[in-house]
C-alpha cells in the first residue's frame, strides 16, 4: 500500500515513543511527517504550516484531543483522525461531534492506521460538475457550489471538514434522492458496521448545523424514514 505523494501529516501525541514510532512508520510509507508533543505545540505548528491531515491522540495532559479538535475547527478544515484508548462509543461520538473525521481505537495495527489515513484523504473532494446537474444548489440562506465543492452563507464561506465535504459531494450528485446509511458508509470508505452507521449519523447532525436554520427540524438535509438521508434544495 502506498501513500498519496507530497502529503504532509501532523502527528500529535504526548508519548515520545509512540510519536517516534508513528513518525518512522509514516515516513517509510511515503508521507511527509511533523510531530507535536501536545495541543499547544500543535497549535504553533498549525500557525505556520499547512497540513493535509492531523493524527491526534485523545488522551493528552492539559488540553485533550477532543477539546483541541473543537477549538481549531472554527479556523481550519484539515482532516483529523483521532487515536483513542477509550472503548466507550460515547467517547468516540464526542470526538466526531467536536469535528474529527474518524477515530481509531488503540491498540491498532499500523496497516489499519494507513488504511484509515488514505480513506480520509480520498474523501477530500476533487469535484467536477456533471453537465446535467445545476452548478449551484440553493439551501435557504446558504448555497452549495457543486463545481468548487464549497458551501457559502452570503459572502462568507462555510468551512467543511473533509467528511462533510464528501457528504455534500455525495448528496449533490443526486439531489432529491434518498441515500441509505449503508451507501454513505461505503462511499466514505468505512467498514460497514453499526458503529460506522452511527458515526455517519453524527456527521449528518454536524452538517445540518451548517445548512439548516433549525437543525432539529431539517428542511434541506432530510431524514427519509426507512431509506436514509436526502438533500432537498430549493
Amino acid at each position: 500500500m502506498t501513500s498519496m505523494p507530497g502529503i504532509h501529516l501532523l502527528v500529535v501525541d504526548d508519548d515520545a515513543r509512540i510519536r517516534d514510532l508513528l513518525r518512522k512508520f509514516l515516513l517509510r510509507n511515503g508521507f511527509l511527517v511533523s510531530t507535536a508533543r501536545d495541543a499547544g505545540h500543535a497549535r504553533r505548528l498549525l500557525g505556520g504550516l499547512d497540513f493535509d491531515l492531523i493524527v491526534l491522540d485523545v488522551m493528552m495532559p492539559g488540553e485533550d484531543g477532543v477539546s483541541f479538535t473543537r477549538s481549531i475547527r472554527a479556523d481550519i478544515a484539515t482532516p483529523i483522525l483521532l487515536l483513542t484508548a477509550r472503548g466507550e462509543t460515547s467517547d468516540r461520538i464526542a470526538g466526531l461531534e467536536a469535528g474529527a473525521d474518524d477515530y481509531l481505537p488503540k491498540p491498532f495495527e499500523p496497516k489499519e492506521l494507513l488504511l484509515r489515513i488514505n480513506a480520509i484523504l480520498r474523501r477530500v473532494p476533487q469535484v467536477s460538475t456533471p453537465a446535467d446537474l445545476p452548478k449551484v444548489l440553493h439551501l435557504g440562506l446558504v448555497r452549495y457550489d457543486v463545481g468548487r465543492g464549497e458551501l457559502w452563507a452570503g459572502d462568507e464561506r462555510v468551512r467543511l471538514t473533509a467528511t462533510e465535504a464528501q457528504l455534500m459531494r455525495i448528496f449533490s450528485a443526486r439531489p432529491g434522492e434518498a441515500v441509505s446509511r449503508t451507501r454513505l458508509v461505503e462511499e466514505l470508505g468505512r467498514d460497514g458496521d453499526q458503529a460506522q452507521e452511527r458515526a455517519v449519523d453524527v456527521q449528518i447532525t454536524r452538517l445540518r448545523r451548517k445548512i439548516e436554520a433549525d437543525p432539529r427540524q431539517p428542511r434541506y438535509l432530510q431524514t427519509v424514514r426507512g431509506e436514509g438521508y436526502m438533500l432537498a434544495p430549493d
